[in-house]
């Protein structure tokens, strides 16, 4: 009838014309991400404006790669005659083989698809690498810059280089255009906390026999 109240819209349209404020934050930050990542990503290309530090750039992205890591410090874990250092070296492994594993997990749930900007000529890469959220070479840089300051003596600029070889690792995915800054950002923030968790995990000779009889 004429006269009758319009119908209620559905649940969802509700929602559609309605946006909850944290949807709208939400919405906004990730244009943001997008906008400002495409506008970081200057070596992305050849011929974008840093495109001749590209080479440099991955160059930067292989130092921080899970198989140069995994390999050298595997090499490392069998050449070592100290029991000390075996036990520092057999947790770094199982510290990347943890990140190895978070970060495809995460990937394989997320799903976010790399910047379209990006030029897929990564250094040896899995299924999930399509991916992009988080970044596992940030996640890599924040877990072994914690691990290396925490577990070697160093002199004070060996420590500052550290912290500077994971700072650079993290921001050449960005101006790579491999990465937005958000995937960056949660990479650091998963590597300082995996960090705790091999820290309270730590294999010992008491704790893993097993593993260190091998060697």
């Amino acid at each position: 009838p004429a006269g009758a109240a319009a119908a209620p819209l559905p649940e969802e349209d509700c929602m559609k014309l309605n946006p909850s404020f944290v949807g709208i934050a939400l919405s906004s930050l990730l244009a943001i991400d997008l906008w400002a990542s495409k506008r970081l990503g200057v070596c992305a290309g050849e011929g974008s404006a840093w495109g001749s530090a590209r080479p440099l750039m991955k160059v930067i992205e292989v130092s921080g790669h899970g198989i140069p890591w995994l390999l050298g410090t595997f090499y490392g874990l069998c050449q070592s005659d100290s029991s000390a250092a075996r036990e520092v070296l057999l947790n770094l492994l199982f510290a990347l083989l943890l990140d190895l594993v978070m970060v495809a997990v995460v990937k394989g749930l997320v799903k976010r698809p790399r910047p379209t900007h990006n030029k897929m000529d990564m250094f040896v890469t899995i299924s999930v690498d399509k991916y992009s959220f988080p970044s596992g070479h940030a996640t890599r840089a924040a877990l072994v810059c914690r691990f290396v300051l925490r577990h070697l003596v160093l002199a004070v600029p060996l420590r500052v280089l550290v912290v500077l070889w994971a700072l650079i690792v993290s921001i050449s995915r960005v101006m790579l255009g491999r990465h937005n800054m958000t995937d960056v950002l949660f990479g650091l923030l998963l590597g300082y906390a995996l960090y705790g968790v091999v820290e309270h995990c730590w294999l010992s000779p008491a704790t893993a026999p097993a593993l260190f009889a091998l060697w």
